[in-house]
């Protein structure tokens, strides 16, 4: 038998003068409803499919009625979500005629896999027939059920992150930080990465370096251009708020405005050419960031040169894009993992 005060923590029912819940041991509950509606908005616009007949998106999440929660009791996570979702979507054929319909998914809950869950696809009211309602009915669907997945993995990991805390020596361990799920939450994660000494004024010579990065997203190099260039999906992968102004001259700032820059080129499935800046550098300068977009065959290869980085700062560049760009990325998206 163990001694008073020795085996595992998380069995071990300490009593507090201060009422504390130690280790979430009683049951606690974790609202997860407004994080799951901007994961849930952010993976359904990502969705869009293409064949010979043409385009077809999601345009629109025009209803999101529902609730999500996790529940602890003595080291159990226990997962409840239940959504009444209808999507817009529109098609656009290669002659370049459009056409508008709808999604429903009545019931997306945790009381059925995602492989179950009913999805209903059809054309708005008066709307001709169209051969795009097959690709949206057979592709798109397919799309629509990995973006449901995807919110159940990352629900069950990412928004989990501190539930279950077990004590040491009647000492709370900190978790692990990671991509915050939360704007909110995002400006204390930011702040770690942004640290850095106070800007230096205008002026001022530094030495600089280069940097290159290369990483595979599960998508097209079209699918991967978009998330890149439309706000509200940079908003969904940073969790944060963002202005996208994606013309070349456009200005963008994300994270809050930890991270701001401009368009100096695009080229739609190709190549992004930016000045790039974090708010902590000195004054008026900018690295000029090149992405490359590569089709490797439903797969996307993307390759990131960046010069005139600053010496120092080089390693938190490094990381930084790592983090909350191409892992920010897959875990909103799905594209880091292939889904069966």
């Amino acid at each position: 038998m163990a001694k008073w005060g020795e085996g595992d923590p998380r069995w071990i029912v300490e009593q507090r003068a201060d009422a504390t819940n130690v280790n979430n041991w009683h049951w606690t509950e974790r609202d997860a409803s407004n994080w799951s509606t901007e994961k849930l908005k952010g993976l359904f616009l990502a969705v869009r499919v293409e064949n010979e007949e043409g385009v077809c998106e999601v345009t629109e999440v025009s209803k999101l009625d529902g609730e999500a929660s996790i529940n602890n009791r003595k080291g159990k996570l226990i997962f409840f979500y239940e959504w009444n979702i209808k999507l817009s979507w529109t098609g656009t054929s290669k002659s370049g005629v459009k056409f508008k319909g709808h999604v429903e998914i009545p019931n997306l809950s945790d009381e059925n896999d995602v492989d179950e869950v009913e999805i209903s696809i059809s054309l708005a009211k008066d709307e001709p027939d169209t051969n795009l309602m097959v690709l949206m009915k057979q592709e798109g669907m397919k799309k629509i059920r990995n973006a449901m997945s995807t919110y159940i993995s990352t629900l069950k990991t990412e928004f989990t992150q501190g539930m279950i805390l077990p004590t040491v020596n009647g000492e709370q361990t900190e978790p692990v930080t990671q991509l915050a799920t939360k704007a909110e939450d995002h400006k204390t994660t930011a702040s770690t990465v942004t640290a850095a000494p106070e800007s230096k004024p205008i002026g001022v010579k530094i030495p600089t370096c280069k940097i290159s990065l290369k990483d595979i997203f599960l998508t097209s190099p079209e699918e991967l251009y978009r998330v890149f260039t439309t706000q509200e999906l940079v908003q969904a992968f940073t969790h944060a708020p963002a202005i996208i102004e994606a013309d070349k001259g456009g200005k963008f700032h994300l994270l809050d405005g930890s991270v701001s820059g401009k368009f100096i080129d695009l080229v739609p499935e190709k190549q992004m050419v930016m000045k790039w800046r974090f708010k902590s550098w000195p004054s008026g300068h900018f690295a000029t960031v090149t992405l490359n977009f590569t089709d490797k065959g439903g797969e996307t290869e993307v390759r990131l040169e960046g010069k005139d980085i600053p010496s120092s700062e080089e390693e938190r560049t490094k990381q930084g894009w790592q983090r909350y760009y191409f892992e920010g990325i897959k875990q909103t998206f799905g594209y880091g993992a292939r889904l069966f």
